[in-house]
């Protein structure tokens, strides 16, 4: 793999002097699609007679970061630069630049204006937006590609690699690159669809969920609702989990988990582990005494074990008190001041919604943190 990421690394530096000096043509493109198969690259496309040269518009899937270099050896046509600043990168990754920096409702306009040219190539638009891996499922159209033009051309795109996953989220183009380079080969399978036409007074987001279907159905995939924007908010929570300990088992922000005591410094690393283990346990049974919860665990030395082993009275223990539990130092001045105030006016939520019981029932449990959360948000209102 490395001897082939530092050739190909060579010969993809005249893959591209070869495509910059070239003009656009059929020669160039068999010339430049010929080099691309040494670096790995095979393209092949499926029914080329239903591409229709009248269509201005294609719509395809998004699976990585070369899919519009990999269509653009098979037909002319340009993809528009919606991220990213322009500049060298951006002109020699393939994409088209506008100049247009404003709203999407601009980016329409100017590519209106460039579509009634009929000397321009055709645009190649991605209306998902974001890449993803092309075999769960597509990520919902954005309808913008879709006011463009009344006719539009759906390519169902398919990427396969040996060896190595062909769409890692959260990855660079540079690395994509690297990557492609490194292993044996990959194979881009291009299907070119019947052209769709709008139908009479079809608003655009029906136009683009009629053609996501079509697309998903060709594919065998799932038409889903998720947006990219639901990515990229996906991929917040999986980089912030990743730093938090023990994610796996709990969600709980890192602020609010218990912080080690400073008498622990010098305890064995086994003594730690348990310690934390039996604090998570308090977290969710505050009334089992922390002695029973630390026996428990060196027996299991597994939190859920023992929360089922506490609850189902395997276990037997004589709950704390309230005094007992509370560790908290006394208010200031002020702050008596303030709860005095407000406590004529304000009713704190009752004890009920505060219960310290853990159901047996998941649903009981679920009603229970909605009543609670309730409670906590008419209270912070009044």
């Amino acid at each position: 793999g490395l001897c082939l990421l530092v050739l190909r690394l060579f010969i993809g530096v005249h893959v591209f002097l070869i495509s910059c000096a070239l003009p656009d043509s059929v020669l160039r493109r068999f010339i430049v699609r010929v080099m691309c198969s040494v670096l790995g690259l095979f393209v092949r496309q499926s029914d080329p007679q239903l591409r229709d040269v009248n269509v201005r518009v294609y719509i395809a899937n998004h699976v990585t970061q070369f899919d519009h270099n990999v269509i653009n050896l098979l037909t002319s046509c340009n993809t528009p630069a919606l991220n990213g600043a322009p500049g060298f990168i951006c002109w020699s990754r393939g994409f088209m630049e506008l100049g247009v920096t404003g709203s999407r409702a601009e980016l329409v306009d100017s590519l209106k204006v460039y579509s009634s040219h009929r000397g321009n190539p055709p645009l190649l638009l991605f209306p998902e937006e974001a890449a993803t891996n092309g075999r769960a499922g597509l990520l919902c159209f954005s309808s913008w590609p879709f006011s463009i033009l009344d006719v539009v051309q759906p390519v169902a795109l398919q990427v396969q690699r040996p060896l190595i996953t062909v769409s890692v989220a959260d990855s660079s183009w540079i690395t994509e690159l690297l990557w492609t380079f490194f292993v044996p080969f990959t194979v881009y399978q291009v299907r070119w669809m019947p052209s769709v036409p709008r139908r009479a007074e079809e608003l655009s987001e029906d136009f683009a969920l009629r053609v996501q279907e079509a697309l998903a159905m060709e594919l065998g995939v799932v038409s889903t609702r998720l947006t990219a924007a639901d990515k990229t908010e996906h991929m917040k929570r999986l980089r912030h989990t990743s730093l938090l300990p023990f994610a796996p088992a709990s969600s709980q922000p890192l602020a609010a988990r218990p912080r080690m005591p400073s008498s622990l410094t010098g305890v064995a690393p086994e003594d730690v582990r348990i310690t934390a283990m039996a604090q998570r346990v308090k977290e969710v049974l505050p009334h089992v005494p922390l002695e029973v919860i630390r026996i428990d665990l060196a027996q299991t030395n597994c939190v859920d074990t023992t929360i089922a082993n506490l609850l189902e009275g395997r276990v037997p223990f004589f709950p704390e008190s309230k005094e007992a539990g509370t560790d908290l130092p006394a208010p200031s001045t002020s702050q008596a001041a303030a709860a005095s105030g407000i406590q004529g006016s304000v009713a704190v939520p009752s004890s009920k919604q505060a219960t310290k019981q853990f159901a047996r029932s998941s649903v009981e449990r679920h009603l229970s943190l909605q009543e609670r959360k309730r409670a906590l948000y008419d209270y912070a209102r009044r």
